[in-house]
C-alpha cells in the first residue's frame, strides 16, 4: 500500500506546488516519490532501472535536442509567421493554433508538437498581448486530442496498433476515430474560448516576422525539419507496405537531433539547453508507477469488471480513469493482453486508444505532453499552468470527449 500512498502524495504536491516556503518543481516531486519507494524496498533497484523505458527517454532526448536547434537558431519564431499570419483576430489565432497543432500531432506525435509548440505559443502570446495560459492550454488539449486519430500520433496508439494486431492501422484509425477527433478539436476551441472569453477581443492583429538569429544553425534547423518529415513519411509508408518493415520512433527523434548535435559548433549549448528536468520527471514516473502497479490493486479492479471488460464503454471508463494513476502507456501495455484474451474486437481496441489518449485532457499528469509543455513554459518564460487551471477546463472537455467518442464507438 505504501506506493499508493506515495503516488497520492505526489499528486497532491504537484497540485498545490508548495511545501511551506519551498516551491518544488514537478520533476523534483516525482523523483522524491520514486526515491521513497526505492528506499522503502517496494521496488528493487534492478526493477526500477528496468521500469524506465529507454525508447521513451531516448525519444524525448532526441526531440528536446532537435527543438533546441530550432529555437536557438530563431527558425521556429521566423517560420511561425507563415502559419499564423492568416489569423485576423485573437479568436482566429486560437482557432488556427488548435487546428494546426491538432492535425499536426497526428503525424509528428503529440510529444514532438509539445516540444516545438511551446515556444510558439509563448511567442504568439507575447507578440499579440494575450495571456499565455489559454494558448498553452489550447496547445496541450489540441495535440492530445489530435493524436487520437493516428496510429503514430502517440506511443499508446502505436502499441495498440502493433500489439493489438489492428488491420491496416492507418485506415482503421481514420475510419473509427477521424470524425470524432475533428469534433473533439472543435470542442477544444469552444471550451478554451469559453473559459478565457475575456482574453479574446475583436481588434485586428498586426503580424510581424521574427528575424533568424543564427543563419548557420537555421540551415541545420531546416535540415532537422526535413529529416523529421522524411522519417515520419518513411515510417508511414513502410508500415502501410509491410508492418515488418516498421522501425522505432526513437530513431526518428535521434535522426532529427543529429544535424545540430553532429554539425553545429554550438552543440554543447544545445545539450545544456535540453530540458533535463522533464527527463528526470519521466524516469521517476516510470519507477513510481511501476511500484504502484506491482501492488496488484489496479489489476484486480480491471478483472472485477468481469464480462464487460471488452465492451467499448467499459474500456473507455477503465482507460480514462487508470491513465491518471499509472500513465497511459503502462496502462495500455498492461490492459491490451486482457483485451486480447477476452477476444476484444476492433471497436474495443479503438476505444482503448482513444480513451487512454483523451484522458490526458483531464489532469496535468494524464499525458506526457502536458508535462513537457508546462515545464518548458516555466523554464523558458516563468509562465505556468496550475493543477486547478488545467482541471477547470480539462474536466468538462474530457467529459465532452468521452461522450463524442462513446457515441461513435458504442
Amino acid at each position: 500500500m505504501f506506493p499508493l500512498l506515495v503516488l497520492a502524495a505526489v499528486f497532491l504536491l504537484i497540485a498545490v506546488r508548495r511545501v511551506g516556503r519551498f516551491r518544488p518543481a514537478m520533476w523534483q516531486v516525482m523523483c522524491a516519490g520514486a526515491g521513497a519507494v526505492l528506499l522503502s524496498g517496494d521496488i528493487r533497484p534492478a526493477a526500477a532501472l528496468a521500469a524506465i523505458d529507454p525508447d521513451v527517454m531516448l525519444f524525448l532526448f532526441g526531440m528536446f535536442a532537435a527543438g533546441q536547434a530550432l529555437e536557438l537558431s530563431g527558425w521556429v519564431a521566423h517560420a511561425e509567421y507563415e502559419v499564423f499570419k492568416r489569423a485576423r483576430t485573437e479568436e482566429g489565432l486560437l482557432l488556427l493554433l488548435v487546428a494546426f497543432m491538432g492535425l499536426g500531432s497526428a503525424l509528428l506525435m503529440n510529444d514532438t508538437l509539445a516540444v516545438i509548440g511551446t515556444p510558439v505559443a509563448l511567442l504568439l502570446a507575447r507578440k499579440h498581448g494575450i495571456s499565455s495560459k489559454p494558448l498553452l492550454l489550447a496547445l496541450a488539449f489540441s495535440i492530445t486530442t489530435g493524436s487520437v486519430m493516428s496510429p503514430i500520433g502517440n506511443p499508446q496508439n502505436l502499441l495498440v496498433a502493433v500489439g493489438g494486431g489492428v488491420p491496416a492501422p492507418f485506415l482503421t484509425f481514420l475510419r473509427y476515430l477521424a470524425l470524432p477527433t475533428l469534433l473533439s478539436l472543435a470542442a477544444v476551441f469552444l471550451v478554451v474560448r469559453y473559459f478565457y472569453r475575456g482574453e479574446f477581443g475583436t481588434a485586428e492583429l498586426k503580424h510581424s516576422q521574427e528575424p533568424v538569429r543564427d543563419a548557420e544553425l537555421a540551415r541545420l534547423a531546416r535540415v532537422t525539419v526535413w529529416t523529421l518529415g522524411l522519417a515520419v513519411a518513411a515510417k508511414i509508408f513502410l508500415v502501410m507496405a509491410d508492418p515488418r518493415l516498421d522501425f522505432s520512433l526513437t530513431w526518428i527523434a535521434l535522426a532529427a537531433a543529429a544535424p545540430g548535435l553532429l554539425f553545429s559548433p554550438r552543440r554543447l549549448e544545445l545539450l545544456r539547453g535540453i530540458d533535463w528536468g522533464t527527463l528526470a520527471f519521466f524516469a521517476g514516473m516510470f519507477v513510481l508507477t511501476r511500484s504502484a502497479w506491482d501492488t496488484g490493486i489496479f489489476q484486480s479492479l480491471i478483472v472485477r469488471s468481469g464480462a464487460g471488460i471488452a465492451a467499448p464503454g467499459a474500456v473507455m471508463a477503465v482507460s480514462a480513469s487508470l491513465s491518471q494513476l499509472i500513465s497511459n502507456v503502462p496502462l495500455v501495455a498492461l490492459y491490451l493482453p486482457l483485451l486480447k484474451q477476452a477476444g476484444a474486437g476492433t471497436p474495443a481496441l479503438m476505444a482503448l486508444a482513444a480513451a487512454s489518449t483523451f484522458a490526458g485532457n483531464l489532469f496535468i499528469l494524464g499525458a506526457a505532453s502536458n508535462v513537457i509543455i508546462i515545464q518548458g513554459a516555466e523554464r523558458k518564460s516563468g509562465e505556468t499552468l496550475t493543477f486547478a487551471e488545467f482541471a477547470r477546463a480539462g474536466i468538462p472537455l474530457t467529459l465532452i470527449n468521452a461522450i463524442i467518442y462513446w457515441f461513435f464507438l458504442r
